[in-house]
């Protein structure tokens, strides 16, 4: 590996010019913002932990900035960038090191799935065994952040941290508790496979082009234990999905669609009463821990939405 490159310092007026010079512009149906406060980026870099000994997936290159600092310290990083324009720069931005792989690609397939050929690369570079930690460290762009973490924890990866920075909606939801506004599929699913910590909530001007709302850096740490507490991992992911389709539903409402032709209003009330849940109560008011019961005391069931929606 070569000795520290120098990493260009991604100020304002250092990005313009550079998407200038390259006759490039943010596209926002890709959700393209780039942080530009130089303390943000090295605190979030910080937060990461990197050794030698790591093997890290960025997702959304960008400029390279920040796949350049994490080159600086990690073992390998493999970044991945849709736009052609940005993927051009960020591989002059990181041309200099010898441990980045740069994918043109979609992290996502059918916008609901990690990207097949994207998981081959990542895993044959893990399969090497060079590394010995695996971690996701993203500025994620918002209109793929969440089907980002939850297919990264449902997956077999074997993930120690993701860092990342995302709408403040959405982190609240990652961390929120039953029973409040902001508890959701999304909340149980993660909360069910990790640990969430908000580290720092980040106002729209440390970003360029501004977005029109917070954001926030999160950690999250998966959790083998949790994951295997949970029997069936598939079905558990499935059931929660289809249940908060109907949030303003009651459990027995929002599950008698799922189960039609399958188990009776009377039946389906009974097998909620037996294992002590209300058939009149939402399912936001249920605990992480009542879910995964939930799931082991329902059969599958056979009709139900398609498997391609969020989370």
């Amino acid at each position: 590996m070569t000795d520290k490159p120098r990493t260009p310092r991604q100020t304002l007026s250092y990005l313009r010019g550079l998407l200038e010079a390259h006759g490039l512009r943010p596209k926002n149906k890709l959700g393209q913002s780039f942080l530009i406060d130089l303390n943000f980026l090295d605190f979030m870099v910080r937060q990461a932990e990197l050794s030698r000994a790591d093997l890290v997936i960025e997702v959304g290159s960008g400029t390279g900035s920040l796949t350049a600092k994490l080159a600086e310290l990690a073992g390998h990083v493999l970044s991945v960038e849709i736009d052609p324009g940005f993927f051009a720069l960020a591989q002059e931005n990181t041309e200099k090191f010898d441990n980045v792989t740069l994918l043109l690609a979609d992290i996502l397939e059918k916008k609901s799935r990690l990207n097949p050929e994207v998981l081959q690369h990542l895993e044959r570079l893990w399969q090497s065994g060079k590394w010995q930690q695996l971690k996701l460290v993203s500025n994620l762009p918002f209109v793929v952040a969440t089907p980002v973490i939850v297919n990264f924890l449902l997956s077999e990866l074997p993930l120690q941290l993701m860092l990342v920075t995302i709408q403040w909606e959405l982190a609240a939801r990652l961390e929120a508790q039953s029973g409040t506004k902001d508890y959701s599929a999304v909340s149980v699913i993660v909360q069910a496979l990790a640990d969430v910590q908000v580290l720092r909530r980040m106002p729209p001007q440390v970003f360029w082009p501004r977005p029109k709302v917070d954001s926030a850096l999160v950690r999250i740490i998966p959790r083998p234990d949790k994951r295997a507490a949970i029997k069936d991992l598939a079905w558990f992911h499935r059931l929660v999905r289809d249940i908060y389709l109907h949030r303003r539903k009651n459990l027995r409402s929002a599950l008698e669609p799922l189960y039609q032709g399958q188990l009776t209003r009377e039946q389906l009330d009974g097998l909620l009463r037996q294992h002590g849940y209300d058939p009149h109560a939402r399912a936001e008011t249920l605990s992480v821990a009542e879910h995964i019961r939930l799931c082991e005391i329902l059969p599958r069931y056979q009709s139900g939405p398609a498997v391609d929606q969020e989370p």
